[in-house]
C-alpha cells in the first residue's frame, strides 16, 4: 500500500518543453537573472536573512562562446550588483523598517558565507536554447534542535529563463551523516552502456538521465523514454526501510506493478504528493519499461 513522505516538497520543469527557441539575450540580462534568483533564494533567520554566495549559470554553447572572452567582467559586475541589492534590501526607509519591527519581519539580509562566488557554464547536455538561462544556487538551511546531529539539509534554487518567461524548481534535500562504508542497499542495471552496480549509503538517492537542471545519482544512459529525474529511493533511518517514489512522464513499475504518481501536475508544474510505495529487498525496478534495476539490501536476508 502506498504511503505519504510529507518531507519533502519539490517542483519541476521542462526547460524546453514547447516553447520556441528564444533570441540572443544582452550580457546584461545574465546580471538580472542571477539576481532574481537571489531574491527567491532568501532564508529569513530570528535576527538576519540569509542569501546564497554562490551562483551557477548555464547558457547554450553558442551564447557561451560569444561572453567567454568577458567572464571576468560579469563576474565582477555580477557580484557588484548582488552587493547593491543587498545594500538597497537594507536600507529600506525608516517607515518600512519600522512596519517590518512590528510585524517581525524583514531581518537584515546577509551574505551566506565570506564571498560572492559567480560561475559561467555552456551546457553540455542539450537542454538550453539559444538564448535560455538556467541558473542554480544553494544554501545551507539551519537545523532545528530536534534535528542536531541528524546531518545537514541545503535549498537549491533552479531558475530557467526561456524568453519572457521564467520557472523555478525548489529542492531541499536532506543529507544525514553516516559512515563512508555504510552501505545499505545495491542496485544492479544495464543502460546502453553496459552493465553496473551502484551502491546506496545515503538516505535518498535520484534515478534518471539526469542533466544540468535535474540532479540524479543513477544516472542511467537510455532513451528519453525514462525521465531525467525518474524515482528516487527514500531509507527510513528509524527503520531501515526503503521506499520509492514515481517522479516519471511514463511511469515506473515495482515488479510488474506500475507505481502510483509521486506528483500532482498542475498548469505545467510539478509538486511533489507525498506518495511512496514499500520498496523490500529483492525487488525489480522497470524504467518506462526501457531500464529494470535489481534492489538488494545489504544485511537481510
Amino acid at each position: 500500500m502506498a504511503n505519504r513522505d510529507p518531507t519533502t516538497t519539490k517542483l519541476a520543469f521542462h526547460p524546453n518543453s514547447h516553447l520556441a527557441p528564444s533570441s540572443r539575450r544582452p550580457a546584461r540580462d545574465l546580471i538580472d537573472a542571477v539576481l532574481e534568483n537571489m531574491h527567491t533564494n532568501l532564508e529569513p533567520l530570528k535576527y538576519s536573512t540569509l542569501a546564497p554566495s554562490r551562483y551557477v549559470v548555464y547558457l547554450h554553447p553558442d551564447e557561451y562562446a560569444r561572453i567567454e572572452g568577458i567572464v571576468p567582467v560579469l563576474q565582477e559586475q555580477t557580484s557588484r550588483a548582488l552587493a547593491e541589492a543587498l545594500l538597497k534590501l537594507n536600507n529600506r526607509p525608516a517607515y518600512r523598517k519600522y512596519f517590518d519591527r512590528i510585524a517581525g519581519a524583514a531581518a537584515p539580509v546577509e551574505i551566506a558565507a565570506g564571498q560572492w562566488q559567480i560561475e559561467f557554464h555552456p551546457d553540455a547536455d542539450g537542454e538550453l536554447a539559444p538564448g535560455d538561462i538556467l541558473i542554480h544556487s544553494e544554501l545551507m538551511l539551519p537545523l532545528g534542535a530536534a534535528d542536531l546531529g541528524a546531518g545537514q539539509r541545503t535549498r537549491r534554487i533552479i531558475t530557467v529563463h526561456v524568453g519572457q518567461r521564467t520557472t523555478k524548481r525548489e529542492e531541499t534535500v536532506s543529507r544525514t551523516v553516516t559512515a563512508a562504508s555504510a552501505i545499505h542497499a545495491r542496485l544492479r542495471y544495464e543502460d546502453n552502456a553496459g552493465p553496473h552496480t551502484f551502491d546506496i549509503s545515503r538516505d535518498s538517492i535520484v534515478i534518471g538521465r539526469g542533466g544540468i537542471a535535474y540532479r540524479a545519482d543513477v544516472r542511467i544512459d537510455a532513451s528519453v523514454d525514462v525521465s531525467r529525474e525518474h524515482a528516487r529511493i527514500r531509507r527510513d533511518p528509524a527503520s531501515a526501510s526503503f521506499f520509492i517514489i514515481d517522479l516519471s512522464t511514463l511511469g515506473t513499475t515495482l515488479n510488474g506493478v506500475r507505481l502510483p504518481k509521486g506528483y500532482d501536475d498542475s498548469d505545467g508544474t510539478k509538486r511533489e504528493n507525498g506518495v511512496q510505495t514499500p520498496l523490500p529487498g529483492g525487488s525489480r525496478v522497470g524504467l518506462a519499461d526501457t531500464v529494470f534495476l535489481q534492489f538488494d539490501i545489504i544485511g537481510r536476508p
